[in-house]
C-alpha cells in the first residue's frame, strides 16, 4: 500500500547561513553604521537588535531577503512585537517553528478526509502525518491539493513508498 509523510521542517543550516549573511551585510552597509544592529540565532528563535525601530525593520527586511534567497519559507517564522531593550535600543524575537503541531495535523487530516479521495487515510505520528492509499495516483492528487491549500506552515512531502 503506497504511503507518504507530510512534515514541516526548517533547514537550520540554511537559516544559519542567512543569518550570517544578514549580519555581514548589516556590518558593512552605510545605513547600518553605528547602529549596533545584529541578529542572534538559537535553536528555536532569532533575536534582532538595533538602536532604533527603523533600523530594526530594515534589518528584518535584510534577513527575510537572505532567507528567501536560500529557499527557507517565511511561513516557518513568527515575528514577535518590537520591545524596548537596554540603553535605548530595541529588539525583536522571531520564533522558528519546525514540525507539525497537533492543531495543524488535525486541520490537514480533516482537509484530506473532506477531499473524499477513495481509499486514502491519514494518521498523526508524532510531528508528522502519514498518508496511505490504495493507488499511487490518489496520493499524488492529495499532494497536489495540499500544495494548493495554505495551512500557514511550510509543508514537505517525504518518504513516498509504493
Amino acid at each position: 500500500m503506497p504511503t507518504f509523510d507530510v512534515v514541516s521542517e526548517v533547514d537550520m543550516q540554511e537559516v544559519r547561513n542567512a543569518v550570517d549573511q544578514a549580519n555581514r551585510e548589516a556590518g558593512t552597509r552605510f545605513d547600518f553604521k553605528g547602529t549596533d544592529s545584529e541578529i542572534d540565532l538559537s535553536d528555536t528563535e532569532m533575536v534582532l537588535r538595533s538602536s532604533t525601530e527603523d533600523r530594526l525593520r530594515a534589518l528584518h527586511q535584510v534577513l527575510e531577503e537572505k532567507l528567501v534567497r536560500r529557499q527557507v519559507s517565511l511561513k516557518a517564522l513568527e515575528a514577535g512585537k518590537i520591545e524596548e531593550a537596554s540603553k535605548g535600543s530595541v529588539r525583536q524575537k522571531i520564533a522558528i517553528h519546525a514540525g507539525l503541531s497537533s492543531d495543524h495535523a488535525k486541520k490537514i487530516n480533516k482537509f484530506i478526509k473532506d477531499k473524499g479521495a477513495k481509499g486514502v487515510s491519514s494518521q498523526t505520528q508524532g510531528d508528522q502525518l502519514r498518508v496511505s492509499g490504495k493507488k499511487r495516483d490518489d496520493l499524488q492528487a492529495v499532494i497536489a491539493s495540499l500544495k494548493e491549500e495554505d495551512f500557514g506552515i511550510p509543508l514537505q512531502f517525504t518518504n513516498f513508498r509504493d
